[in-house]
């Protein structure tokens, strides 16, 4: 999906609708300044100056967020950190800011403007500002306020897109398309051809492969660092388990009060509310007719709610509730915390108190009307309430220090002399050992130890290092052997050398092979033939379009073949070069050329092409001019922000 989406964004036409888009995103079409994810320099401290306009730090974070949601709400899941660095936002952002500074800066050379009526108007259309599919000022203002607008800040916002369409339609109002261009894209677009091949597969060679004693120590010699055999480390070590000193642990009432105090958020109880529901669900695409119908049941059943006070609230949820998790209990939800739900829901909810009914709330999911349930006030627990738990807690800790400071004195009496056996005698535990491992590896007979690994490494041979200490123990542990990274003598890694060079030198002969093909076929002789005279078998792919992209039947994935396939021609049948489709090597010729039926091309087609193609030259035309105004103009962008953007590259 990623490749898709960068294909896509190779589209100037795209990435300038985008950045509109962007820079205009909230809800419908209007601008919002948030702030990004961090980054260089201050917010108000210029990161972007084009000619005499300049952008602030704070601006581009808040176009670099707002770019980041837009991806958030169109492949929202699928949408990864990794996804993010990969797209390369901040590049596209930085790229968007400056092509819309310098169309509006030639908006403002040609003397395009924007009227009063033409905003209003355009104001007007957006379905966010309309009550009843017609305008309201009211809508209009609340709106607004709710995203921390001023109508003065949003009016110069769209003032600024309606700037951008303006003079983007004016670029590419020079655009034409012919009859000729449409009839040589529906040719292009419908000629097939059909590709004679043969494979030359390495595996098939490696029999032909020459072994010798000087090749072998040769490739080894070459290829060092692939055999290298790395460092090792063994380790002989004590082990201190906290629980085998439980029974010293201090559990009196001072430890226990000292443990509740200190982690007095452990045992936090934050605010919670019980509540039954209704839900009438209303869908996302349903119209204004079903939205009305909805909320006149949704008002109707809070009616006959409020009539009986609400006791008939879990039978009408049985009955007409469209959550079905809660349907079948009464409504009834379990207890939760602020945070969790649909904000106004939510709201709602905590304003509650049991027996209460809410009115009609509505969120995305439809109309809920709300019964309060139960209510649990923020606090902490009574230490009396947890005492198991503190118990444990301390237990935990005084065992775990214990079994640290036992460690730590063994370290001060023994490390001197590196004496763990007279340690181990002292402590009553067992000397052990882990056998060699290798940095970064697990520790054998302990598991994967991180810290252990680096201290390890960190040590001298014989040396003994401080106490360190993992989640299940902690450990004392004095250097064993070490051996240091070498490049193995030939007889120790033969078969693995060997079966290295075979590979490397199987894939040299499939390619020389593959080459004496295509040179037999420059020189005059027949595809078929010249691959009949070196035993080869020759295949066929069968018809194909264009439209297939990189893809070539029976071949896969190969980007080079396609592309190549429809400059073939029966003067020059073969491809002028030997292919390589993952591990094999291809030599390509013509088999058929099967021309569009021009007959087909009837006036639905011909205004279909002519409208991709209207297209494509409207972005040329747009291209073109923002190539133009680039040269002429002066940009700067400040170092840490090109810094940042060659990190993100490099990711």
């Amino acid at each position: 999906m990623l490749d898709l989406i960068r294909k896509k964004q190779q589209s100037l036409l795209i990435k300038i609708v985008f950045w509109v888009i962007i820079a205009t995103f909230v809800g419908t079409i209007f601008l919002v300044w948030g702030r990004g994810r961090g980054g260089p320099g201050g917010e108000g401290e210029v990161a972007i100056r084009v000619n005499r306009q300049r952008v602030t730090f704070g601006e581009f974070r808040g176009a670099y967020e707002n770019m980041r949601r837009l991806y958030q709400n169109i492949y929202r899941d699928q949408f990864t950190p990794e996804m993010e660095d990969q797209l390369g936002l901040a590049g596209q952002v930085l790229e968007g800011m400056i092509n819309q500074a310098l169309l509006l800066q030639e908006a403002d050379r040609l003397r395009i403007r924007i009227s009063r009526d033409e905003l209003v108007e355009s104001i007007g259309r957006i379905p966010a500002f309309q009550v009843d599919g017609v305008f309201n000022k009211e809508q209009y203002l609340r709106v607004l306020a709710y995203e921390r607008l001023t109508p003065e800040q949003f009016e110069d916002g769209q003032r600024r897109q309606l700037l951008l369409e303006k003079i983007r339609h004016q670029i590419e109002a020079g655009a034409v398309v012919d009859e000729g261009q449409i009839a040589e894209e529906y040719r292009r677009r419908h000629e097939q051809v059909n590709l004679a091949y043969v494979r030359f597969a390495p595996a098939l060679f490696e029999n032909a492969v020459e072994i010798t004693e000087e090749a072998l120590q040769a490739y080894l010699r070459d290829h060092s660092d692939r055999f290298r055999i790395p460092e090792t480390v063994s380790l002989d070590y004590l082990v201190f388990r906290p629980a085998d000193y439980e029974h010293l642990a201090d559990l009196g009432d001072e430890a226990l009060q000292a443990y509740y105090r200190r982690n007095l958020s452990r045992f936090d109880v934050a605010e919670q509310v019980q509540v039954s529901h209704i839900l009438i669900r209303v869908d996302d695409d349903a119209d204004e007719r079903l939205r009305r119908q909805k909320r006149e049941l949704a008002d109707k059943l809070l009616e006959q709610l409020r009539a009986r006070d609400g006791e008939n609230f879990a039978e009408l949820a049985r009955s007409h509730s469209d959550d079905a998790g809660s349907a079948f209990r009464g409504g009834v939800l379990d207890y939760f915390v602020r945070g969790t739900m649909a904000p106004a829901f939510e709201e709602a909810a905590f304003a509650l108190r049991p027996g209460q009914l809410s009115a009609v709330v509505e969120t995305r999911f439809g109309y809920h009307i709300l019964r309060g349930m139960g209510y649990i006030e923020a606090g902490v627990k009574d230490l009396a309430d947890v005492i198991d738990e503190v118990r444990a807690g301390v237990l935990r800790e005084e065992s775990r220090q214990i079994a640290m400071q036992k460690a730590t004195d063994a370290y001060n009496i023994h490390h001197r002399g590196a004496d763990l056996e007279a340690a181990a005698e002292a402590t009553g535990l067992t000397l052990r050992s882990t056998g060699p491992f290798e940095r970064g590896s697990t520790v054998p007979n302990i598991g994967s130890a991180p810290e252990l690994n680096q201290a390890a490494f960190r040590l001298g041979e014989g040396e003994m290092g401080r106490p360190v200490a993992l989640v299940e123990a902690i450990y004392l542990v004095r250097v064993g052997e070490k051996t240091p990274s070498q490049v193995p003598e030939l007889d120790r890694v033969r078969n693995a050398v060997e079966a290295a060079y075979r590979r490397q030198q199987s894939r040299l002969l499939a390619r020389r092979a593959a080459e004496a093909l295509l040179a037999e076929v420059e020189s005059g002789t027949a595809f078929e033939d010249a691959a009949r005279e070196l035993s080869r078998q020759v295949e066929e792919t069968g018809f194909f379009t264009r439209s297939y992209g990189s893809f070539v039947p029976r071949i896969g994935s190969a980007a080079a073949v396609a592309a190549a396939a429809f400059d073939l021609s029966e003067e020059q049948p073969a491809a002028d070069r030997v292919f390589q489709v993952e591990d094999r090597y291809l030599v390509v010729a013509l088999k058929q050329r099967q021309p569009a039926d021009m007959e087909a091309l009837d006036e639905d087609k011909e205004a279909e092409l002519e409208s991709l193609l209207l297209a494509r030259a409207r972005e040329n035309l747009l291209e073109t001019r923002l190539q133009e105004l680039r040269s002429r103009a002066t940009i700067k962008i400040h170092p840490a922000l090109q810094n940042s953007l060659k990190e993100e590259m490099i990711r």
